[in-house]
């Protein structure tokens, strides 16, 4: 992975814009929701933060870290969200990669543990994850699996 390099968005807050536009091309979440969330991190209002993968100034993958993605168990925080490689970047590592560096970065902060919501089973558990309970997502018909990292 010696081309690539895991950033947080702190440190290039000039792709703000690109990286919001970038999740919302990924996952159909509203631009100026990102926004909102990356200028509470880019300000300091919260250590939950935004971490891009990026291949010269190209994004290659990323994820965030917010308070609940749209689940029913408030309790269960921070949680780990919009995780996404780009199609021709996927299986080599960049996604555990970058899983690995933000539960350090969280932990660094005293953050921990964190928790994510996913429907994939077997891919979080390389990088350390367990299943942790079933939530029942946000206008979801069936509930979803929630991880947990200690």
């Amino acid at each position: 992975m010696d081309e690539y390099r895991i950033i947080t968005l702190r440190e290039k807050a000039e792709l703000k814009e690109m990286a919001a536009e970038w999740f919302h091309s990924k996952w159909g979440v509203p631009k100026e929701a990102y926004i909102a969330c990356m200028e509470e991190y880019l300000n300091h209002k919260t250590e939950y933060g935004w971490y891009l993968c990026l291949a010269g100034e190209k994004i290659i993958a990323g994820l965030g870290v917010i308070e609940n993605d749209f689940h029913d168990r408030k309790d269960l925080t921070p949680n780990v969200c919009a995780v996404y490689t780009e199609n021709e970047y996927r299986c080599q590592g960049i996604a555990g990669k970058l899983l690995n560096y933000v539960v350090e970065d969280l932990r660094s902060k005293g953050i921990s543990p964190v928790y994510l919501v996913t429907d994939h089973t077997s891919f979080y558990e390389r990088y350390g994850w367990e299943f942790f309970c079933m939530v029942q997502g946000d206008d979801e018909p069936e509930p979803a699996r929630m991880y947990i990292h200690r």
